[in-house]
């Protein structure tokens, strides 16, 4: 029996201002349990003023990994990616949130599943962190039965695709939703969704889960505008309002407040000028 083929595997995490997240998501990434491959994990820090930087170097990487930081003054998740995909070198490329926390399996199902192919997209099975607000919570609970989370690869946090798979573009466009544009431009059959799981945050309180809402569906509609074609990659699925329905039946709480949020959304409730805030 042969061994399987080492690959490099590049791990790219955009940072803005993330001091308070990077070494949680450091250190979960450092604990993967993965054998066989180089690895070069790269913190894109951009437009940073706090101690995101310094907070990086300080979690010890494990024994042939390479940290690589590379800095860019100006802020800009797109073009910080764009930057970091020109720097790496690996033939797997891993994007990962700052504020995610991977699972130790996770990565080396993305290694395998994507060994296999010249051009795939694969990510894990989401899971998202108990939240402090009630409010949070019980939207959580209805968000994460609707069918974009439970069926086919969403890619919310964290995402991966093969070098071949990232040559269908150039640099990252100027638009919302990273995950959205670069999932579509996979066929179904291309991606793969893996049992490892990974941690994912939602924003506290009402106010903030309707002002990222909000920016999610400008997202969403704006890769509706600007790529059309990309459309025909999308995932045939049931509809919202029917999963919300049964929902309904038995965590009534869950989706009043879901359906609360995206009337706040429809009304405009908590507009600002502010193209993008976390919340947290």
């Amino acid at each position: 029996m042969t061994a399987p083929p080492q690959r490099r595997i590049s791990i790219l995490i955009p940072a803005h201002n993330e001091a308070d997240y990077i070494g949680d998501c450091l250190t979960a990434l450092y604990a993967s349990e993965i054998l066989g491959h180089e690895i070069e994990v790269l913190v894109l820090a951009n437009g940073c003023t706090d101690e995101t930087v310094a907070r990086a170097r300080e979690i010890p990487a494990p024994e042939g990994w390479r940290l690589r930081i590379l800095e860019r003054a100006e802020g800009g998740k797109l073009a910080a990616l764009s930057e970091g995909d020109r720097a790496a070198t690996g033939d797997i490329l891993v994007y990962l949130d700052a504020d995610v926390q991977v699972e130790t399996d996770l990565l080396a199902q993305i290694a395998e599943a994507l060994g296999k192919g010249p051009a795939l997209y694969a990510s894990g099975t989401p899971c998202v962190v108990p939240a402090q607000r009630a409010v949070t919570r019980a939207y959580a609970r209805a968000w994460v039965r609707l069918p974009f989370v439970r069926i086919g690869t969403p890619g919310f946090g964290i995402f991966a695709m093969t070098r071949a798979g990232r040559a269908r573009w150039q640099d990252w466009p100027a638009i919302i939703s990273d995950d959205t544009f670069a999932r579509l431009n996979f066929r179904p059959k291309e991606r793969v969704r893996l049992p490892g799981r990974y941690h994912w945050p939602m924003v506290e309180g009402f106010r903030n889960l309707t002002r990222v809402r909000r920016r999610q569906d400008r997202g969403v509609e704006e890769i509706k505008e600007l790529f059309p074609q990309l459309l025909q990659n999308d995932d045939r699925r049931p509809s919202s309002a029917h999963s919300l329905a049964r929902v309904a039946l038995t965590r009534p709480l869950a989706a009043t407040v879901y359906v609360a949020v995206a009337l706040a959304v429809k009304t405009n409730l908590f507009a600002s000028n502010v193209v993008w805030t976390r919340g947290r």
